[in-house]
């Protein structure tokens, strides 16, 4: 990496030596046999789809958690060709929602029968890709399995949340705390300055980054790229089709006319950070082999996933710290990477996890990112790998290519998560 990560005091209380959650599958369908086991344990993802994203509270804010998913899931089954009896288990990442397991109930709500278990899976930012990755988990333990994995946020309507005091009163608080006192535990937006300080990421790139995103997305609607993975939504007596984040307005000087938003004289902005967004996001996962059989024509093979541990002041450079891992543990150098995508939940920790891999942030999220259209916390790691099942396709179609993809998120609290994928006809 360009620079190091790793930070400790003197104590040892604090310290970014990366701890790891780690599947590595090097198996690539060429090699996998019908058959054979390698093709039984190689995961891969078939289809992937997601809602719009939009802000939160606009127009999709009278949809729950469950209502935003459950469209998505059927349309998966549908689109893939899937008998909903036949799926193992419904494997979701949610980070703010009441609880009750979302994944149970959307799966329930979208039509699948009661055999048909649900799983919730809350690691906050990244909880959406880590339901991928731990479905790839499961597939990868044998057996054949069908996931529908993924992640979904109603930040509109999460509920309230308070602490229980001495009395009996209700103390009512914006967000869990992550990590004890001792190790810090700032809000995103100042980790996101903390994060610009360390790594020397200039208010000038922040901007110039966030004006890309956005221009990028505006460009892919207009020429309807979304259109193809994106699920309309019914609510309030009309469709939401569309995405309603990416501004075509801002310019050079709009960008810079923004005050710093969390740290007095910082460089993190309103308009170099993300905005908050409801979104739903899944993905079909199963073996090489079940996909055969199923009849896919291609898909995403997981080659590997990483999750790391950093301070949890830098939160913001864990999906670095993952990625630089995976990647060396597959002998896979960052110039080879095809596509790559990555949660822009501020352009200071963007571009900062690039310019530790060693890629170029104009490489990065080819149709825009969250800085354009939001970010849907649970969801949005699966809005990652749904975004590059569609690029691969596209390339695919243009070119031939079977290339290289990876999908990162930083994380609240220390983390981050990282995905090594490769598109290939099966």
């Amino acid at each position: 990496m360009a620079r190091s990560a790793g930070r400790s005091s003197s104590t040892g209380s604090r310290t970014m030596t990366p701890g790891s959650s780690h599947l590595s599958s090097a198996s690539p369908a060429a090699s996998a046999r019908p058959g054979s086991d390698a093709a039984s344990r190689q995961p891969v993802i078939i289809a992937a789809l997601r809602t719009p994203i939009c802000r939160a509270n606009g127009q999709l804010k009278s949809l729950r958690a469950h209502d935003l998913l459950a469209p998505v899931l059927a349309a998966l089954l549908d689109s893939a060709g899937i008998d909903a009896a036949g799926v193992s288990d419904v494997v979701i990442g949610n980070a703010v929602g009441g609880g009750g397991n979302v994944a149970r109930f959307a799966a329930l709500q979208a039509g699948m029968p009661a055999s048909v278990p649900g799983l919730t899976v809350d690691r906050q930012c990244g909880s959406g890709l880590d339901a991928i990755s731990l479905a790839a988990r499961l597939v990868a333990a044998g057996g054949d399995p069908v996931f529908l994995a993924g992640g979904v946020e109603s930040i509109s309507t999460a509920p309230a949340r308070a602490n229980r005091s001495d009395d009996g009163g209700l103390e009512f608080y914006t967000r869990a705390r992550f990590v004890p006192p001792s190790f810090g535990d700032p809000d995103m937006g100042v980790a996101a300055e903390n994060v610009a300080s360390e790594f020397g990421v200039t208010r000038q790139r922040q901007d110039e980054y966030a004006l890309r995103s956005h221009g990028r997305a505006v460009a892919a609607a207009a020429a309807g790229v979304f259109a193809g993975e994106t699920v309309p939504l019914e609510t309030s007596g009309k469709t939401v089709a569309s995405d309603d984040g990416p501004r075509a307005s801002l310019t050079p000087a709009l960008m810079a006319r923004f005050p710093a938003a969390f740290v007095a004289g910082g460089t993190v902005t309103a308009g170099n950070s993300c905005f908050d967004a409801d979104a739903a996001s899944a993905v079909v996962i199963t073996s090489l082999k079940r996909a055969r059989e199923l009849g896919a024509a291609d898909g995403l093979l997981v080659l590997g996933c990483d999750t790391a541990g950093v301070d949890p002041t830098l939160l913001g450079i864990g999906a670095a710290v993952a990625a630089n891992r995976l990647l060396a543990a597959h002998g896979v150098d960052a110039a080879q990477l095809d596509l790559v995508e990555f949660n822009e939940a501020f352009a200071s920790q963007t571009i900062a996890c690039m310019d530790a891999l060693g890629i170029d942030p104009a490489r990065a999220n080819a149709d825009g990112g969250a800085l354009a259209f939001g970010h849907g916390y649970g969801a949005s790691g699966a809005v990652l790998v749904t975004r590059l099942l569609a690029q691969a396709r596209a390339a695919h179609s243009a070119t031939g290519a079977e290339g290289l993809a990876l999908a990162m998120i930083s994380i609240a609290g220390g983390m981050g998560t990282a995905a090594l994928l490769r598109y290939s006809r099966l």
